[in-house]
């Protein structure tokens, strides 16, 4: 007999209502038994039926649902959810460069697959999914028919499901550099190195939408491989690329030149301090751009990251020309809309400037979001005026 396992009362409500999760303290108890990693049944407190999941001892996410009826967790409906996920995107008009595959909200939780170009590039965030790695692999293969897939687990999320950070070639040749086509644009993504699993393809309609902001001297902070720092120099004056990685700013180079532009310079250092360096020095922009990495990974962190955030936007609008823009992003689910605007308020309150919001956007419609499941609306963008 299978893991069985019992909820407390009213904790099958969420669940219901289509979140994945199932965390170990929300449990009554659990019958049955297996290995760790199989396919365990999820019941109310009472009995009911609520779906099936592969369960993990180790993790403080004990199962996350992928069956709710009497689906069987075999090979054909693998392919087919990875099929349904993919003509979604494809309905889009995405071809070149997306995410193909959404954990939770592709019906298929803790993996996560992203196209680039010929290639793909794979996380397996749980157990569950880490123990089918093969499967998976097949599946992709069978959809997409990649020169090569390239696992990029190498993230801490995995150290919570008791699993060791792991990278790697999956099926045929991964090259270091890939060259997609995003925004029209041509760009070189590295994906052994790159961030997540190689490059950030969530912005890429925000990325696109700066086009409408940038003018005269624009500044791109925390600006990775130029995703960002290109866009805006297809109708800015000059870009200033900033980021403290020399890594990411010699592909900002490269991707650049491959695109023939000579209006982009890259800058290394601390944001925070050269924004600083900046202000002392007189130094002002058309065009702010404010992108950084997850200032919160936990709630117990949100305090200390608002904090870290006013800080950051209270510069960026102290560097802005008069008639400019400041684009301010924000990718921690723990900082949530309200949070994030209310931040900007007492930035803008602080500065002494008058500021008007002219556009907030989420992530790209190849990242859904699951309207019973915060944590799959993560990525905060929005657009002030600043006079």
């Amino acid at each position: 007999m299978g893991y069985e396992v019992y909820l407390k009362k009213g904790e099958e409500k969420r669940l219901l209502a289509g979140h994945s999760w199932v965390y170990a303290n929300e449990t009554a108890r659990i019958e049955g038994k297996d290995k760790n990693g199989a396919l365990a049944t999820v019941r109310a407190f009472d009995g009911r039926y609520i779906g099936k999941g592969y369960l993990n001892h180790a993790s403080k996410i004990l199962v996350r649902i992928f069956l709710r009826g009497n689906e069987e967790d075999t090979d054909e409906l693998l392919r087919a959810r990875i099929r349904r996920a993919a003509e979604y995107r494809r309905a889009l008009g995405y071809g070149n460069c997306y995410r193909a595959v959404f954990a939770e909200a592709d019906d298929l939780p803790a993996l996560i697959v992203d196209k680039y170009g010929d290639y793909l590039s794979v996380q397996l965030l749980s157990l569950g999914v880490y123990l089918r790695k093969a499967r998976i692999v097949a599946a992709l293969v069978a959809e997409f028919s990649p020169k090569g897939i390239y696992e990029r687990s190498d993230v801490a999320v995995r150290k919570k499901e008791g699993l060791p950070e792991e990278t790697g070639v999956l099926y045929g040749e991964v090259p270091e550099w890939v060259e997609i086509e995003e925004n029209g644009l041509r760009m070189r993504v590295n994906l052994r190195k790159g961030q997540k699993t190689g490059y950030f393809l969530d912005q890429k309609e925000n990325r696109y939408a700066v086009r409408r902001y940038a003018r005269g001297e624009t500044l791109d902070c925390f600006c990775n491989s130029g995703g960002f720092s290109l866009n805006a120099a297809t109708v800015a004056d000059s870009v200033t690329a900033l980021d403290v990685s020399e890594f990411a700013l010699e592909n900002v180079r490269e991707n650049a030149a491959l695109n023939g532009f000579s209006n982009i310079r890259t800058e290394c250092g601390d944001a925070f301090e050269k924004l600083r360096e900046y202000r002392a020095a007189g130094r002002k922009f058309d065009c702010v751009i404010l992108d950084p990495p997850a200032f919160c990974k936990s709630a117990n962190e949100v305090k200390d990251a608002y904090r870290g955030y006013k800080d950051l936007n209270l510069l960026g609008l102290k560097l802005v020309r008069s008639g400019g823009f400041l684009v301010s992003c924000s990718c921690s689910h723990y900082m949530t809309f309200p949070l994030f605007e209310q931040m900007l308020v007492e930035a803008a309150r602080d500065s002494g400037r008058r500021v008007r919001s002219v556009e907030i956007k989420s992530q790209a419609p190849d990242h859904p979001s699951l309207l019973c499941a915060e944590e799959t609306q993560y990525l905060k963008f929005f657009v002030l005026h600043v006079e």
